[in-house]
């Protein structure tokens, strides 16, 4: 069915691909660099490009198989696993969208203060209100309409990426062979890779991983948008073409700047890293033009994770997993009421970076490990659909994608599931409020299962003010 005044096929691929390219691209040859030479970097993204692959084959065929769930990505969690897996699902998203922010907000200002004194760090009351203006801004833009804010993204999208292909062709540019190929596998201490890990191919690979993933959230952005698509055709096709893109400019941002500067120079580089790789490579004026392409990336990526925190809320709040108010729209066909709620949520946490750094401790580490749950229930309704039909090769795909997110998860900590599991005290508050809307009962399952992330929530705050798990 084609929707006239739908998000076309170029929209929904920039969403992607703005979702996706945010603070974290501008970091990467840093982190990279330090956790991990040539050789095991490539590895890495070899192991996470099949993974995230695995995901966006999984979205693709569930939006053809199932185009009824209009819910997309929390809606194939609600049809295998009842109303609290749609809940948990679309909770874990939001979450982590919405709190992210937080972190744009940060080096958002931080990048505007390379330029303007006033707002240096990041994290002063100048800092705050101005964040918190554009946080409204962008909230009144969707507010105004989805499909009018996603031209907007479109258009910022194409300036955002301009500052990275410059850093990808000068790269290439000053490229030598030779200094790529020394100490491939990181085997070698020596003055070259100060201040990076050398030694087994396995650790270098696992300390990338998170950084990696990190990078590729948003892939999934069609999904959650595809309702608003002129077709799901065009939402299918937009998912692929933006995970390929995505991949190519990240392998080729994070790889080839092995062959222009050291392992150390490149690990000791402080953020923005791309900035400060320019700046040994060409002089100054390259820094300049990283630092102006973060500021127009956060931006456009802001807008971006404006509209899929809200988008989420109204898509599950439609599927009666929470409260009507939160899915209510407006003449613009806009979720007022969920993007309303969500911005004052940010607004709250980006006060209380005046006071402690904590706070944005604490988002970005629950941003970071709550979306892993609704990526883990596509693999699983994948596994639970294909097996249903006797589709064995789309049922491995499944399986390969939810096994892919468990290790995601385990690597990435226990401390940090745990505290995921915190943010479900005030959730389960909300999803029964919307199981009395619907008058309906609380199954005994959903009272196991909300019994058993409640325990672990105050597992999880009895270790955060013990001391054993730290938030940062």
């Amino acid at each position: 069915m084609e929707n006239k005044n739908g998000i076309g096929r170029l929209g929904l691929t920039a969403l992607i691909v703005s979702s996706c390219i945010g603070t974290g691209i501008f970091g990467i040859t840093n982190t990279v660099a330090a956790a991990a030479a040539p050789g095991p970097a490539l590895l890495s993204w070899v192991f996470v490009g099949i993974g995230f692959l695995l995901l966006v084959l999984s979205l693709n065929n569930l939006s053809e198989k199932r185009p009824d769930l209009e819910a997309g990505i929390f809606s194939y969690a609600g049809a295998g696993f009842g109303p609290l897996g749609e809940f948990i699902s679309g909770w874990a998203y939001w979450l982590s969208a919405w709190l992210g922010n937080v972190a744009f907000a940060t080096m958002l200002m931080s990048a505007i203060g390379t330029f303007i004194p006033t707002f240096k760090g990041g994290q002063n009351m100048p800092s705050i209100i101005l964040a918190i203006i554009f946080c409204w801004a962008l909230t009144l833009l969707v507010n105004r309409g989805v499909e009018s804010a996603s031209f907007v993204n479109t258009i910022g999208t194409f300036f955002k990426v301009i500052p990275l292909f410059l850093f990808i062709i000068i790269t290439i540019i000053f490229f030598k062979g030779h200094m790529f190929t020394t100490d491939f596998w990181g085997n070698v201490a020596n003055n070259f890779s100060k201040g990076t890990v050398t030694g087994s191919v396995f650790d270098q690979l696992k300390g990338t991983l998170s950084t990696l993933i990190w990078v590729f959230i948003g892939v999934e952005g069609a999904s959650v948008m595809g309702h608003r698509a002129k077709t799901r055709s065009q939402a299918q096709q937009a998912t692929i073409i933006g995970f390929i893109m995505l991949l190519a400019i990240y392998v080729m941002i994070s790889i080839i700047p092995y062959g222009t500067l050291t392992r150390a120079q490149l690990a000791s580089a402080s953020q923005p890293a791309l900035g400060n790789d320019l700046e040994l490579i060409v002089g100054h004026w390259g820094a300049m033009i990283i630092n102006v392409g973060l500021i127009i990336s956060t931006v456009i990526s802001w807008l971006s994770w404006t509209m899929l925190p809200a988008e989420t809320t109204m898509l599950i709040a439609k599927d009666k997993v929470m409260p009507s108010l939160w899915g209510r729209l407006n003449e613009k066909n806009a979720p007022t009421a969920s993007l309303y709620i969500t911005a004052i949520l940010q607004t709250i946490f980006l006060f209380s970076l005046l006071f402690t750094s904590e706070a944005y401790n604490f988002a970005y580490s629950l941003a970071s490990a709550a979306i892993l749950f609704s990526y883990l229930f596509v693999g699983l309704y994948q596994m639970k659909y294909s097996h249903k039909h006797q589709e064995w090769g789309q049922f491995t795909i499944g399986l390969l994608s939810a096994l892919f997110m468990l290790a995601c998860m385990f690597l990435s900590g226990w401390q940090q599931m745990l505290l995921v599991s915190i943010s479900f005290i005030p959730g389960f508050i909300i999803y029964y409020q919307a199981v009395r809307e619907d008058h309906r009962e609380l199954g005994g399952q959903e009272k196991a299962v909300m019994g058993l992330i409640l325990l672990l929530s105050v597992v999880a705050i009895y270790l955060v003010a013990n001391g054993t798990i730290v938030v940062a």
